[in-house]
């Protein structure tokens, strides 16, 4: 289709797309005969469905359902006229189209043992769906009422939810619970509102005789522990002759947890006098031994995880790591080298303790689709309909589009489609298309390159290592340039506002606008010199520089140690997730771009470094969190 053609269709799709949004069915039904015969006829049918989804007959929606297109929408139609349904109680249309949803959330699976329930008993399911933290939907309701009328929930069931919720910080959920105990479990949602607001007042004056009361005071005294251990351990040795044996263990589980997050020295001491952990503070456990260099402790903590979490990457990493430290080597191996052969920071690390020479796993000549095989793709209805989504900028429909039509490719289908979506400069789509690989990689789609030329010029004036500032861009927006994210960070480099303004006045860009940061040019002049200014602030250290540029420098130094630590260490002690995946990735990133460029090979664990101590965080007694 021509350009100006596409334009055409373009600017029709929008206008639906607005017709719909403003509940306007007659624009919307002119715009549905101008766009038929077209991939996004299927969207337009979709938004007249839904204008009166919830007075629509069941014909007009089967008639939908049984479209030919291979998209999504035909799956999300069916699951919102279920929820429709079973709001009414239609059980009879909703008992003929529920077997055909893949993956109900929850709210459908409640609106589904709604139904099985006028026929058969479902109240163990409905017992295993009731331990969650979070609030549930109006669905569940009826089902937790009856299960709880039935004495299927019990007051104990009750009593574990709310501690769930307690430790998820949902006081919302947690009140509402609270109102289902009495007698020694009784619980004020007064107190635990006062016990979230302000834990100390409340542990001041806090009565802690019932088992409710103990609860409440436990949860205001692990708020505490996250603001202040040092509070926290204050109080609880005023009140601790009122807890059980249990409760005083539970107490030092979460303190032992926060201060290994705050990097407190004796948060080892603290997780000893604790009782059985949860998955979190097991794995802080470990981080806390790591930055001890407690090899012992390192293995032992992590031999007692269950084993879906010692199969991570991390924990099989660090277990080989303090096998070698308490010399043994061979079982050691007996880890590394299957880790080894994985694509991940890990996996890179692996490789490098057996063997000197900074060599990337798996890397494979640059696959090359078939011209045929690139348009035949390119014809695929759902194809089309993503890179026209795509192209205006409908980035979530295209996503899901993208994802269906790819679903079930094998690695030359996905090789093929990565290769596609970078020719139509989608390259978020290619590099996560080529990711999805299994026996075939390319790494030149995995690790894109584009707007090289343009980026040169701002690295070289920057005096950045090229390898770093793509692996960094990679990890912040794919290299999509209208990227936006929930917090307001803009394009390429993802940069927030307030931060932008501050570069603009430091590199004296007296015309600086906001909405200039939405420009290429700009955004890179801007992320670059951010970048090295935080290099240049953090020891000249990419591994500082990249924590920095994700939470902030204040930070990034109060992370590191009162003495040197291995830079590998520093990253897996991060305490905020997101920025710690994040490191790692743009890390590992970067081995992959310095092979793409041909740099000279310079080892993962080179490039982490030593992470030298700041003169005043070795003056602290320990870290924090901002």
């Amino acid at each position: 289709m021509a350009g100006s053609a596409l334009a055409g269709q373009d600017d029709d799709f929008l206008a639906a797309r607005d017709a719909f949004r403003a509940g306007n069915a007659r624009q919307l039904a002119a715009f549905a005969a101008r766009l038929k015969d077209t991939p996004l006829e299927v969207y337009v049918a979709y938004y007249q469905l839904k204008l009166n989804l919830d007075t629509a007959d069941a014909a007009s929606v089967r008639e939908f359902l049984a479209r030919p297109d291979d998209t999504p929408l035909i799956g999300r139609m069916r699951a919102e006229w279920l929820k429709v349904l079973g709001k009414k109680q239609q059980w009879d249309l909703f008992d003929s189209e529920y077997p055909k949803v893949q993956a109900p959330d929850v709210e459908l699976t409640c609106y589904g043992l709604q139904s099985r329930m006028r026929q058969q008993d479902v109240m163990g399911e409905v017992h295993e769906l009731w331990f969650s933290p979070k609030e549930m939907p109006e669905s569940c309701a009826v089902l937790f009422d009856a299960a709880i009328s039935r004495g299927v929930i019990g007051e104990r069931d009750i009593w574990k939810r709310l501690n769930m919720a307690l430790e998820a910080g949902n006081v919302t959920l947690a009140k509402s619970l609270a109102a289902r105990l009495s007698g020694n479990l009784a619980i004020s949602p007064v107190a635990l509102e006062r016990a979230m607001d302000n834990p100390a007042r409340y542990l001041a004056k806090a009565a802690v005789r019932s088992e409710g009361q103990r609860r409440v005071a436990l949860f205001a005294l692990m708020r505490l522990a996250k603001q202040s251990p040092d509070n926290a351990v204050a109080q609880f040795s005023r009140i601790k002759s009122h807890f059980t044996e249990k409760e005083r263990a539970y107490f030092f589980g979460w303190l032992g947890y926060e201060g290994a997050r705050k990097h407190d020295p004796r948060a080892l001491s603290w997780y000893e006098d604790a009782g059985e952990l949860n998955d979190q503070q097991k794995a802080w456990k470990v981080r806390a031994a790591l930055r001890a260099r407690d090899w012992k402790t390192v293995l032992s903590g992590i031999e007692v995880m269950g084993s879906a979490q010692q199969s991570e990457a991390t924990w099989r990493y660090w277990k080989a790591r303090a096998l070698q430290a308490l010399g043994r080597r061979q079982d050691a191996l007996e880890i590394f080298v299957p880790l080894s052969a994985e694509h991940t920071f890990y996996g890179e690390l692996a490789r490098e303790e057996i063997s000197d020479t900074p060599v990337l796993s798996g890397m494979q000549p640059p696959f090359h689709p078939e011209k045929k095989d690139i348009e035949e793709m390119e014809r695929m209805p759902g194809i089309q309909r993503a890179i026209a989504l795509y192209r205006m900028d409908l980035r979530i429909d295209a996503l899901r589009e993208w994802n269906w039509a790819i679903r079930g490719f094998n690695d030359q289908q996905l090789l093929t489609a990565a290769e596609l979506a970078r020719r139509h400069e989608m390259y978020d789509r290619a590099i996560n298309t080529a990711d999805k690989t299994v026996l075939m990689h390319d790494f030149s789609l995995r690790y894109l390159a584009p707007y090289r030329p343009i980026m040169r010029q701002h690295i070289e004036e920057n005096g950045l290592e090229e390898a770093w500032v793509f692996g960094l861009m990679r990890q912040e927006s794919r290299f999509v340039t209208t990227a936006r994210s929930g917090v307001g960070a803009t394009g390429l480099m993802q940069i927030m506002p307030a931060t932008a303004h501050w570069i603009a006045k430091k590199l004296g860009l007296r015309d600086y606008r906001s909405k200039l940061l939405g420009q290429l040019d700009t955004n890179l002049l801007l992320g670059m010199y951010y970048m090295k200014n935080m290099l240049a602030s953090l020891d000249g250290s990419p591994v500082l520089a990249s924590a920095a540029y994700n939470a902030g420098p204040g930070r990034a130094r109060r992370w590191r140690d009162s003495k040197p630590m291995e830079g590998a260490i520093y990253v897996e002690t991060i305490p905020f997730d997101e920025t710690r995946d994040y490191v790692k990735k743009v890390m590992s990133n970067t081995m992959y771009y310095a092979e793409e460029f041909g740099a000279p090979q310079r080892s993962l664990k080179m490039r982490l470094g030593t992470i030298a101590p700041n003169p005043k965080d070795a003056a602290d007694s320990g870290g924090g969190l901002e």
